[in-house]
């Protein structure tokens, strides 16, 4: 009987190449094939194993096809052979016939219920395929727990199952099995990184501080030992530690590109920004770099303020994936930060373009469009949000807002009233009902509608100044005034409040008459200099790799 020692070393099997796994399979499979009555007979047990040992030395030297037609034969001399069904299962695998893979490692394990090599094998084909199947990890830990019923001791079906219970955020399970293994294996550092991540879900702050400080000490410390548990460091708002271990694993060797993209993600999170960015940069390789990155580093330069270092990014991004609709919108988004409207209008229409059923999309265009010289521009994209999203009370004010603006009072009033009873939407909806009541004539109709919106938010700027004008109109200036002058005391640039204190006063032949023609002038040319630089275009040099 061939006895194979297997390395103590454990490595995470998730998301790593199924290739880079098969060796130790197909060992497992020499040790752990049972030896049924049928092959009692020694030439037989012989030649059995002599076929095993080829397959394998083909297997080692890539021949998969060499292997495969050995096998073919071995199973055919020997009929019902589990451990043969297992070698077959590490071929497909190694081959990505992850389906044939299964049925054969499932095979296996009809024909021998206690077939170890068999669990472990099919427990890493479902790891491998965790990507594609989002019910994989569940049937690994399924699998592992099967092997587990009956030889709770193994040591690779305990620390898998710990693994994906880390993952699954089951933190004291997860622990549990660490347990479980040998003193020694404790103190590798595979096992020190997942005890870390399973007392930071915890919140054990000081034993998930001690496991980092012993994991970053030890000799063989890895970036896969990083990179396995950052997820569930972050779920347990443990960012300092991922920035700890990255930074020590860097300070014995130059970190890949992903771990120090994911060093710039863990500075983000932790609010470091300046070094957020630099180690994003850093993490840029080759002369395209990827549109996700860009859009990282677009984030983080918008939480710096820095608006045009964001346009940079999104806009070698969309250089980069034109038709990524998501760009568009995102690149819009950061020049309303600049108040560039038209540049943002366009690249929200551009998104449209391409997915014309997206809300988000229909509704910025259309609250771009609003700026537009033609009111009726953003009519469409509005009724389009709310064909989309019929319960979104916010798409109906929008709508209604637009069919004001282009004067179509009748249709705007009809939007309105849909909405004037719904809570976060019925002050505003108050406002524009009463400003269309006053620009229809009808005055007592406008007072009640925006006394409703001013009962519901006292502060409402834009209701006081329309209230003030209406009692303007009944020339009732004491009222007026004092709304008037109450709006400006919460919003001194407002146009229109500006502009009615004014008339009021030229009517009322108030004193101060001229320093608020002068106020009036001022609003009235930042008004002016603002719809010019929300009209203006802006040329953005794309993000260039230095």
């Amino acid at each position: 009987m061939l006895r194979i020692r297997i390395s103590e070393k454990f490595r995470l099997l998730v998301g790593w190449s199924f290739r880079h796994l098969a060796i130790v399979p197909l060992l497992l499979a020499l040790c752990l094939i049972p030896q049924s009555q049928v092959f009692s007979q020694p030439a037989r047990v012989k030649e059995r194993e002599g076929r095993i040992l080829e397959i394998q030395r083909l297997f080692g030297q890539g021949d998969l096809g060499g292997a495969r037609k050995l096998l073919d034969e071995a199973s055919k001399m020997f009929p019902g052979d589990a451990g043969l069904d297992n070698l077959l299962g590490i071929i497909e695998a190694q081959e990505g016939n992850f389906a044939a893979a299964e049925r054969s490692f499932k095979r296996a394990l009809t024909r021998d219920r206690k077939f170890t090599g068999a669990y472990l094998n099919l427990g890493r084909l479902y790891q491998e395929r965790s990507a594609d199947d989002p019910q994989a990890l569940t049937k690994a830990l399924n699998v592992y727990r099967r092997l587990l019923r009956y030889e709770p001791v193994n040591a690779e079906a305990n620390y898998q199952s710990a693994v994906l219970l880390m993952m699954k955020d089951a933190y004291h399970s997860s622990l549990d099995h660490l347990l479980r293994l040998p003193a020694k294996m404790r103190e590798s550092a595979q096992v020190l990184s997942v005890s870390c991540a399973n007392y930071a879900g915890l919140g054990r702050a000081e034993r998930a501080n001690e496991m980092a400080r012993r994991l970053i000490a030890h000799p063989d410390f890895s970036e896969p030992d990083v990179s396995a548990i950052l997820p569930a460091l972050t779920g347990g708002g443990r960012d300092d530690l991922s920035v700890e271990l990255l930074e020590g694993l860097r300070k014995r060797r130059p970190l890949s590109a992903e771990s120090t993209r994911r060093l710039g993600l863990a500075y983000e999170r932790a609010g470091k920004l300046i070094e957020s960015r630099a180690a994003l940069e850093l993490s840029v390789s080759g002369d395209r770099p990827a549109v996700a990155l860009l859009v990282e580093l677009a984030r983080v330069a918008r939480k710096q303020r820095d608006y045009q270092g964001a346009l940079g990014y999104l806009a070698h991004a969309r250089d980069l994936e034109p038709n990524n609709a998501g760009l568009h919108y995102f690149f819009g988004l950061g020049c309303l930060d600049l108040n560039l409207v038209a540049e943002a209008r366009a690249a929200f229409e551009r998104a449209v373009k391409i997915e014309p059923e997206n809300p988000a999309y229909n509704y910025a265009t259309g609250a771009a469009s609003t700026f537009r010289h033609d009111p009726e521009e953003a009519i469409p994209y509005f009724e389009k949000y709310v064909q989309l999203k019929p319960q979104d009370a916010r798409g109906k004010l929008a709508l209604g807002a637009a069919l004001l603006r282009a004067k179509r009072y009748d249709e705007a009033t009809s939007m309105f009233m849909k909405v004037v009873k719904v809570p976060g939407a019925s002050t505003a909806a108050h406002y524009y009902l009463g400003s269309i009541a006053r620009q229809n004539g009808r005055l007592d109709d406008a007072i009640q509608e925006l006394n409703q919106a001013l009962k519901a938010d006292p502060d409402y700027a834009d209701a006081l100044a329309e209230l003030g004008q209406c009692y303007l109109m009944r020339r009732e200036h004491e009222q007026a005034g004092k709304l008037l002058r109450r709006a400006l005391e919460i919003d001194p640039d407002h146009y229109t409040a500006n502009f009615n204190l004014l008339t009021l006063y030229a009517r009322t032949k108030d004193p101060n008459e001229a320093s608020q023609a002068a106020r009036f002038e001022e609003v009235k040319k930042m008004r002016e200099e603002k719809s010019q630089e929300f009209l203006r275009m802006i040329e953005v040099r794309p993000y260039s790799v230095p």
